[in-house]
């Protein structure tokens, strides 16, 4: 069996291409920096994993994410090798992302220095996060 389950903060913008011909299909490569759980020497300790998504899920890491932002992506590890231009044969480890999420919320994310594209503010005053209840549909609400 071959998965991976990872969540780290995105060390840049995902790099998005799409395909040649007739169906192009989204492209998106991205690093992740994923902690340690042990520390070396007393300071904390990253690995940097390259991750590659297809389709959809490319189009969504393009859409929404940012360099800091912390998510989490499962998938599998797909190594690979090629003749770079200078004739030296070079071997590429991936990761094949299958789902991905945000592991935090916006405003975790902001304060960690991310900064999201700004949402246009709701047209209805919600003050304190709640939407207000109209008058007159207590009969209908499967509480009380």
């Amino acid at each position: 069996m071959n998965k991976v389950i990872l969540m780290g903060r995105l060390t840049r913008d995902p790099e998005v291409r799409y395909s040649q011909g007739a169906n192009a299909t989204a492209v998106a490569r991205y690093s992740l920096a994923v902690d340690r759980r042990f520390k070396r020497d007393g300071e904390p300790t990253a690995d940097f994993i390259n991750c590659v998504s297809f389709g959809r899920t490319a189009e969504f890491a393009e859409k929404y994410f940012r360099q800091g932002l912390k998510v989490v992506v499962t998938g599998r590890i797909q190594t690979g090798s090629y003749t770079n231009k200078d004739g030296v044969r070079v071997y590429t480890t991936d990761v094949v992302v299958e789902e991905q999420e945000f592991a935090e919320s916006k405003a975790a994310s902001e304060n960690s220095g991310y900064q999201a594209n700004p949402m246009p503010s709701p047209s209805v005053d919600i003050g304190d996060g709640f939407m207000n209840i109209p008058d007159g549909i207590d009969e209908e609400l499967p509480f009380s």
